[in-house]
């Protein structure tokens, strides 16, 4: 997705008010989310938030036109990210809710940036400087903070809550996913949003088996479940995507990327406006975690991408 690095102030303007309504849809995956998973499984609702998204999706895709040769040679590529980013984060996500807080949920998800940046100095050979080395750490210890609540003594039998664990297996899931993105630039010639139908596709055609041996999802859901999967097939699945395409063309991509620290900070601000429950450890953790992701982005300037 090409930008103009500089672009003009208007064009700046723009793409930050489509960077608060991406994250903003992110910050309502979590939220409408939790609500989601007290009626529908898990493995239910990613099936369904991309069935009901796929139609949207093919519908902006034709307008790139695309190749269905170029697809189909590139489809290693899209398979490695549908698995990663659209089938096994929004899965263990939707799981870790079932077990903790969209908070605590979305606390422990904001380190992703910081495991992001250090995996691919790893990997891709990408410079770490001293200064984003302290971020990366800075992360993990308010990342600690969120799993054991606090509690040292939790910390040192590593008794963490199983929602807070399973998110650290969607933080990994979504770093693979960036990973595997950044590998596939320059090779991955698929226009993006023609990337992103044919992921939703691949997660459909992979999902539908097990939904249909656990007995297939219901056809009689709540005015409430259907609401929720419906607002998260079409805000957190394509809206945000969009916002998010939308903003690159005026901002680079690391400093975009600083944006996301805001799904978060959403998140925690609508927990405390509703009156849900919250603890000291998710505040003071997430501000050290916040804090340490702005440190690893800034100096970085690197693209960090993170989602629903």
């Amino acid at each position: 997705m090409p930008h103009s690095g500089a672009g003009t102030r208007h064009g700046r303007l723009v793409a930050v008010v489509a960077l608060l309504g991406a994250t903003l849809c992110w910050a309502g995956n979590y939220l409408v989310g939790a609500v989601a998973v007290q009626s529908i499984t898990p493995l239910d609702l990613v099936l369904l938030r991309w069935l009901f998204a796929l139609p949207l999706l093919v519908v902006l895709a034709r307008r790139e036109r695309p190749s269905l040769r170029v697809v189909l040679s590139q489809w290693r590529w899209l398979v490695a990210l549908s698995l990663t980013g659209l089938l096994c984060y929004p899965l263990l996500v939707y799981v870790a809710l079932e077990h903790t807080s969209a908070l605590s949920a979305s606390l422990v998800n904001s380190t992703n940036p910081a495991l992001i940046v250090l995996v691919a100095a790893l990997v891709l050979r990408e410079r770490l400087t001293p200064l984003v080395v302290a971020g990366v750490s800075l992360a993990v210890v308010g990342a600690l903070i969120v799993l054991s609540r606090g509690d040292l003594r939790v910390l040192l039998a590593a008794r963490f809550g199983a929602g807070e664990l399973v998110m650290l297996g969607a933080v990994v899931a979504w770093t693979a996913y960036t990973i595997i993105g950044r590998a596939g630039q320059g090779r991955l010639q698929v226009p993006p949003v023609t990337a992103l139908a044919v992921q939703a596709a691949i997660t459909v055609v992979v999902l539908l088996p097990f939904s249909l041996a656990a007995g297939g999802p219901s056809l009689s859901l709540t005015p409430q479940a259907l609401g929720a999967v419906l607002f998260i097939a079409v805000f957190p699945s394509v809206l945000a995507y969009l916002l998010w395409s939308r903003a690159l063309v005026d901002l680079p991509a690391g400093s975009a990327g600083v944006f996301l620290n805001l799904v978060t900070v959403f998140v925690a601000a609508f927990t405390i406006l509703v009156g849900q429950p919250y603890s000291a450890a998710q505040l003071i953790g997430g501000l050290v975690v916040i804090g340490g992701v702005v440190a690893t982005s800034l100096p970085s300037r690197r693209a960090v991408s993170q989602a629903s």
